[in-house]
């Protein structure tokens, strides 16, 4: 199973968490070896890791390698460095909550624990991280465990963006939905969106998939509608964001457009995100703020080939928001829901 946050304690006893660097997958293999919160930060905000629950699990591990750097000669207090820390990690991406409920669950530790030396303190926030992302991993297979019974036996399945292991703790929200099915014995067959302008479906989600040997065919993000009204389409399923007390989902730009279509063409949309991506203090999509991106990522291909011209005016937002009516169902760790069922719940009815 791929593992794209991975935590290491050095000869010296010192704690890095090593991020595999997916800016450049599928030619290359590279780690960027995080020794410290800004490097954590850097590692965020310029998406050598992505995807919502990865972002949560590196945030964890960024707040105890805050812990790690803090000098108590510097004259400022450990809370005080530590709030610094947060706020740092917090600014890198705003859209996917995963990343402010583990920045939080990791506070709720160091302050919980206040006059612990920082030492101790920093031991206690690297277990805590690591019990984040096994949670995530154990949560995946629970989620594809729920999510695989809504697939029929044979299935032809359209995914978006990336929400794999590469996205995650390991094993993946939507493909761990397809990744259960094909465990359950189902014939599972994909066709992954290109997903412009990152291509993480072309560089990520198909990089798994082949690895994994389950057959997948890569499509541009405007071949969808075509393959819907051929049939060959049972179901689409992608990952989320963030998705609000009402059932409204943020999730990759596009993610709409594919939602509207499967509605069109009476084909079921799936969701599968952990249920800590549900934010039940936000009441709609129309307040979840949405990232906007570098132009370059849209004018160029790669770092140096531009494809459009100079002096365009681009608009680039990472994301955009499905409301609850065009989906079919949530899929998490804790069961199947319909977007509407969500105003009836809370934190912790279940």
């Amino acid at each position: 199973m791929i593992d794209a946050v991975r935590w290491v304690r050095t000869p010296e006893n010192q704690h890095e968490v090593h991020v595999l660097d997916q800016r450049l997958l599928p030619l290359r293999t590279e780690f960027m070896v995080c020794r410290n919160a800004d490097d954590m930060a850097v590692a965020i905000r310029d998406m050598v890791v992505r995807g919502a629950p990865a972002i949560g699990i590196s945030a964890a591990f960024g707040v105890a390698l805050g812990s790690q750097s803090f000098d108590s000669a510097s004259g400022i207090s450990y809370r005080k460095h530590m709030e610094e820390v947060s706020r740092l990690l917090g600014s890198t991406r705003p859209t996917a909550v995963n990343l402010f409920w583990a920045i939080e669950r990791m506070r709720f530790l160091w302050k919980d624990q206040a006059g612990t030396d920082s030492s101790s303190m920093t031991e206690s926030l690297f277990r805590e991280a690591q019990i984040i992302k096994d949670e995530d991993i154990r949560m995946n297979r629970k989620m594809g465990e729920h999510g695989q019974a809504l697939l029929p036996q044979s299935a032809t399945v359209l995914t978006h963006c990336n929400a794999g292991a590469l996205a995650t703790g390991g094993f993946g929200t939507a493909l761990g939905v397809i990744r259960a099915a094909v465990n359950a014995g189902k014939s599972i067959r994909v066709f992954a969106d290109e997903t412009r302008p990152y291509l993480q479906g072309a560089r990520l989600t198909a990089y798994e998939l082949v690895e994994d040997g389950i057959p997948t065919t890569l499509i541009t993000d405007g071949m969808g509608a075509s393959l819907m009204a051929k049939k060959k389409i049972d179901a689409v399923i992608v990952g989320a964001d963030r998705v609000t007390a009402n059932g409204d989902v943020a999730n990759k730009i596009g993610t709409y457009a594919l939602a509207v279509l499967a509605r069109a063409h009476g084909i079921p949309f799936y969701v599968a995100a952990p249920f800590s991506t549900i934010d039940f203090s936000m009441a709609s999509g129309s307040s979840i703020p949405i990232e906007e991106r570098s132009s370059r990522e849209i004018t160029h291909i790669g770092p140096d080939v531009r494809i459009a011209p100079e002096g365009v005016s681009v608009y680039n937002p990472a994301f955009d928001v499905t409301p609850g009516e065009f989906i079919t169902a949530i899929i998490t760790e804790k069961g199947v829901f319909r977007p509407e069922e969500l105003r009836q719940m809370s934190p912790q009815s279940i």
